[in-house]
């Protein structure tokens, strides 16, 4: 396929209304968490929830206080 003839989907045209989604570093580290409109932190996912303990060290429901 030719440059002229790439079409570029961004991050959120990949993901329906009900979806979350895990932003990654290049250097694998986690950036960031896409969140549905209409959903809080507070209510991510059980599978999301583990896959983040496991793989970054991170529970995302922890509340953290930035000071």
């Amino acid at each position: 396929m030719s440059e002229q003839n790439e079409q570029y989907i961004t991050f959120e045209q990949t993901l329906d209304s009900d979806d979350w989604g895990l932003i990654i570093g290049k250097d694998g580290s986690l950036k960031g968490m896409f969140i549905p409109e209409g959903e809080e932190e507070e209510q991510v996912p059980e599978s999301i929830v583990q896959i983040c303990k496991r793989v970054f060290g991170i529970d995302p429901t922890e509340q953290v206080t930035i000071h």
